[in-house]
């Protein structure tokens, strides 16, 4: 069974894309790789690649990868804060019932000053929030 190579391949970069137009319809059956555009999700910049003038069908492409690039991101963000939630609750655990003296020595500190420091931010934001629904 045989599938069908996407047009577009994009390379992900830490902050967007390099953006590649596929090409397999070439006489030596290989797998051509043009680079067209890059894409920068933080400023929302697509800036094509050298001379290359993106077509209609590009940008759209472009742009549909950039609406569903942004929601995975959104997604994982959250997980990866709800997967904290879960780190903590062991941290707990194992506080309470396998470290040893030592290994508290060597991470109560860090830990306090962080979650200290997570919850001044947190109720300052929940107390914004309030105050703007009232």
């Amino acid at each position: 069974m045989t599938t069908a190579l996407p047009d577009y391949y994009f390379r992900i970069r830490e902050n967007g894309a390099i953006v590649f137009r596929l090409d397999t319809e070439n006489r030596n059956r290989r797998i051509e790789m043009d680079q067209i555009a890059v894409v920068n999700l933080r400023k929302g910049e697509i800036k094509p690649h050298g001379d290359t003038v993106l077509s209609a069908e590009d940008e759209a492409a472009i742009e549909a990868w950039v609406i569903e690039r942004t929601e995975l991101l959104l997604h994982r963000e959250v997980d990866d804060i709800l997967r904290t939630v879960d780190h903590l609750n062991l941290t707990t655990q194992w506080a309470q019932s396998r470290a040893s003296d030592d290994q508290l020595d060597a991470v109560t500190d860090t830990l306090l000053l962080a979650m200290h420091d997570l919850r001044n931010v947190l109720v300052r934001k929940k107390a914004d929030r309030l105050e703007q629904d009232r």
